[in-house]
C-alpha cells in the first residue's frame, strides 16, 4: 500500500492533477479487461499482469499502477481508463 503521506504529494507528472488509490471495483474491472486482452498502456505495450493497486488521476481517465509498493508515476505506464470496455 502506498505511504498515505506519499500519496498527499504525488500528481500526475502530465497534467499535475492530484491522484488517489483506486478503488477494487476499478481494478476488479482493469484487470478483467486485462484477462481478456488489448489493454495497453501509453507506451503502447500490451499489459498481461494484473494490477493489484494503482493511483487514479483526479479526472478518473488515468491509472498508474503500483508495484511492490512503489507507484509507477510515468506517463508511457500509465493505463488509459476510458478506452476500458
Amino acid at each position: 500500500m502506498v505511504d498515505p503521506e506519499l500519496l498527499e504529494i504525488l500528481v500526475c507528472p502530465e497534467t499535475h492533477q492530484p491522484v488517489r488509490s483506486a478503488e477494487r471495483e476499478l481494478l476488479d474491472r482493469l484487470n478483467q479487461a486485462i484477462g481478456s486482452g488489448g489493454v495497453t498502456n501509453r507506451g503502447g505495450e500490451e499489459v498481461t499482469d494484473p494490477i493489484e493497486e494503482g493511483l487514479v488521476r483526479e479526472d478518473d481517465k488515468i491509472l498508474y499502477p503500483v508495484r511492490e509498493d512503489i507507484p509507477i508515476m510515468l506517463i508511457d505506464e500509465a493505463i488509459e481508463l476510458d478506452k476500458l470496455a
